[in-house]
């Protein structure tokens, strides 16, 4: 019995075929007699166009890739403050006397403080105007009161009140009764009161550190119009002694440098008139009271 074959060769054709559909490789098929044919490069079908994925020239960033931070733009600077006027010459008051005590500090003003605007005063704010390139006016606005208050300290009751001028505190009660030269040494101040009644007031200058002038009630034992320091050989002009070698009297070292300075132990008034007038007043045996 002959037996058929080509059923198998046609079945491995077929399946060479399809192999090749799915690879799209090169291969040798043969012809029906099994001798080989020329070689036949098969292809997959090209899919088609609609299908095909869109080609782009632009460069596609990861989808996690983090945006760049945006930089902030530069900003603009900040306008220049506008001056206000605040003090000038002919103000008067305590913060004309805190002006003219930073500009003391700085050394612009060797007068005062006396709470009053005057020529030395705006010559003083005129000279520190130059020197820090602001215009030289002599008036003082919010721009140059910034500058001098960043380049000095709050100015301390003394500073303030370096020639006198500085308010009374409340009198003791010792001072009540009779006539008395009453000295206060908180306010440093001497109140001439009789009867209670306060009829003048003017500032006053102690002992130093270890020259201190004595507290406590006294009472006038000698009137000396001019006298001369027997110990220190100053001029001591309308002495009133009160304790020993201590008078109330006129101070010309008060007159010319304030509290810069101190006494030996008296009690200095750098006020001539106010002194010619306290020494016509009182009297010996008149008391004294130097009280905190």
């Amino acid at each position: 019995m002959t037996i058929s074959r080509r059923p198998a060769v046609l079945t491995s054709a077929t399946a060479l075929a399809a192999l090749t559909a799915l690879c799209g490789c090169t291969v040798q098929p043969t012809d029906a007699d099994g001798k080989p044919r020329a070689p036949v490069h098969a292809q997959s079908p090209a899919p088609p166009l609609e299908s095909r994925p869109a080609q782009s020239t632009r460069t596609e960033q990861p989808a996690s890739a983090t945006p760049a931070p945006r930089l902030p733009s530069p900003a603009a600077p900040a306008p220049a403050p506008v001056p206000r006027p605040m003090y000038s010459r002919g103000d008067s008051g305590a913060g004309v006397r805190d002006l003219q005590a930073r500009l003391r500090q700085l050394g612009w003003l060797f007068e005062g403080p006396t709470g009053s605007y005057d020529a030395p005063t705006e010559q003083a704010v005129q000279g520190f105007q130059g020197k820090r390139g602001l215009p030289r006016t002599g008036r003082t606005d919010t721009v140059t009161w910034q500058r001098l208050v960043g380049m000095t300290h709050q100015p301390g009751t003394w500073e303030l009140y370096l020639m006198g001028g500085q308010p009374a505190g409340a009198p003791d009660p010792r001072c009540m009764t009779g006539r008395v030269l009453c000295i206060d040494k908180t306010t440093r101040t001497l109140r001439w009161m009789v009867d209670g009644r306060t009829l003048s007031t003017t500032a006053v200058r102690f002992g130093a550190q270890y020259t201190p002038t004595r507290e406590g009630v006294f009472h006038v034992y000698r009137k000396e119009r001019n006298w001369v320091s027997t110990l220190y050989h100053s001029p001591m002009p309308y002495a009133m002694f009160f304790s020993g070698g201590e008078a109330v009297h006129y101070s010309y070292d008060f007159a010319a440098r304030g509290y810069a300075g101190a006494s030996h132990g008296c009690v200095n008034v750098r006020d001539a008139t106010a002194i010619r007038q306290l020494f016509a007043q009182v009297r010996v045996g008149d008391k004294v009271v130097v009280h905190w």
